[in-house]
């Protein structure tokens, strides 16, 4: 039987970063529209306000041309309508940072805006932040020919099996040195162990990895954004590791899931072992990417009282509305997953998909799964209601549909290692069926 799930009345809402009145334009400090790198004059009006104690720093009307950002305490990066700051492509303009890397701690190029250790910080407006990232910059790297690499060029394959080949052998993170002469892409908006984060209004487009990706975060607000950028890897939102965190009126279309909730990889996520938690997800719209809202599959640290309500998801290009991937290197335990009032228009694969063999079925720590409730999922055009793949000793278990309706479905559901699924009041191409 389900348990006891996570509600806007149950959980609690994460604590808003306080703001002062104080503004601090850029331009005051040397920043001028084009060509030239506004860097060290935002990081001056940055400077400034944390000195006074904090406030907006304001980029107006314009294009700015930047490298990599560092916020601070009691800041709020504030872009003006029509404000735009276009971020460098060069690798040089990123200095060597500690940061998070799919799940796993290193030294790597600093993401495009970051903060450290920091509290009551913002970004703000309704500005855009452009990556600048495409197949002739940051996104060939992944190695795809579909993103602008080809033979001949650097990719991040050797770079990647390295850095988890470190984690795994337990080499400190500081001697886990990429950045310059190596191929991990950074992060856009990285929040590492702060608290009460506010991001909201901007567009954030053409990311050259992770869009949003708090991490060791709590008290995380992210309302009213837009997330749009098809390249490899450019995920939305991703918590990792995160406690209290809102995510409200937000757009994404993107190249890969639009929201996806994580607490660290393999060996690395169980040493630092901290568990995302207490997320709300409400009136979004989903559109292309891999998974509307997705829980993996770096998740070795567990992830537990989610609730997603009131979202739209629907793309050609989307394949599937709720998405669990995992496997058994990464152990963890997913539970207290509650998805309500969803409407599904098109969805490429399934409304949802549970695979517990994600980059393969081998390993000791097998996935958790437990107490997945959906209510109220409404779907117009899917190719299936459920794609399940569990492993021997180890089925998916614990999920339970209810007064969900499935139209135009084009192929059964694919229930390999399922356990026996709790359905009430679920009606497939009209009729009412006790089983899929």
């Amino acid at each position: 039987m389900a348990g006891i799930h996570p509600s806007a009345s149950v959980l609690t809402l994460p604590a808003l970063p306080a703001r002062r009145h104080r503004e601090v334009n850029i331009v005051q400090h040397g920043a001028r529209p084009g060509d030239t790198l506004a860097t060290s004059a935002i990081a001056a009006a940055i400077e400034s306000c944390a000195r006074k104690g904090g406030g907006r720093v304001i980029v107006p009307s314009g294009r700015f041309r930047t490298g990599a950002i560092q916020l601070r305490s009691g800041v709020e990066l504030h872009l003006r309508r029509g404000a735009v700051l276009s971020f460098s492509t060069d690798p040089a303009d990123y200095p060597l940072v500690a940061t998070r890397w799919e799940g796993v701690e290193l030294m790597n190029f600093a993401p495009l805006i970051g903060a450290w250790d920091a509290h009551d910080v913002a970004i703000t407006g309704e500005g855009t932040l452009d990556g600048s990232a495409s197949p002739q910059t940051w996104w060939s790297w992944s190695g795809g020919s579909q993103f602008g690499w080809h033979p001949g060029l650097p990719n991040q394959r050797r770079d990647r099996a390295t850095l988890f080949e470190m984690a795994a052998a337990g080499v400190v993170r500081e001697r886990r040195v990429f950045g310059p002469g190596h191929f991990l892409r950074p992060m856009f908006v990285q929040f590492q162990r702060c608290s009460r984060v506010l991001i909201e209004g901007v567009t954030i487009r053409n990311s050259p990895c992770w869009a949003i990706h708090p991490v060791l975060s709590r008290d995380v607000t992210v309302r009213g954004v837009t997330v749009v950028g098809h390249g490899p890897n450019t995920d939305g939102c991703n918590p990792e590791s995160v406690e209290r965190m809102l995510i409200d009126r937000c757009t994404f279309d993107t190249g890969d899931d639009c929201i996806a909730i994580k607490s660290g990889r393999d060996t690395d996520g169980r040493r630092i072992g901290v568990p995302t938690r207490g997320v709300v997800i409400r009136d979004c719209t989903m559109r292309a990417g891999h998974g509307g809202v997705t829980i993996g599959s770096e998740i070795s640290g567990g992830v537990s009282d989610i609730l997603v309500e009131r979202c739209t998801m629907s793309s050609p290009d989307l394949w599937y509305a709720l998405r669990i991937k995992t496997n058994p290197r990464r152990g963890g335990r997913i539970s207290g997953i509650h998805l309500r009032d969803i409407t599904v228009g098109r969805v490429a694969r399934a409304a949802i998909g549970c695979d517990f063999t994600y980059e393969g079925p081998e390993g000791p720590y097998p996935p958790q799964v437990c107490d997945v409730v959906i209510d109220r999922l409404r779907a117009g055009d899917v190719e299936r209601v459920l794609e399940l793949h569990g492993l021997p000793g180890a089925p998916v278990a614990g999920l339970s549909l209810r007064d969900c309706r499935f139209d135009r479905v084009r192929a059964p559901s694919i229930l390999d290692m399922a356990a026996p699924l709790t359905l009430e009041r679920v009606r497939v191409r009209g009729r009412l069926t006790s089983q899929l």
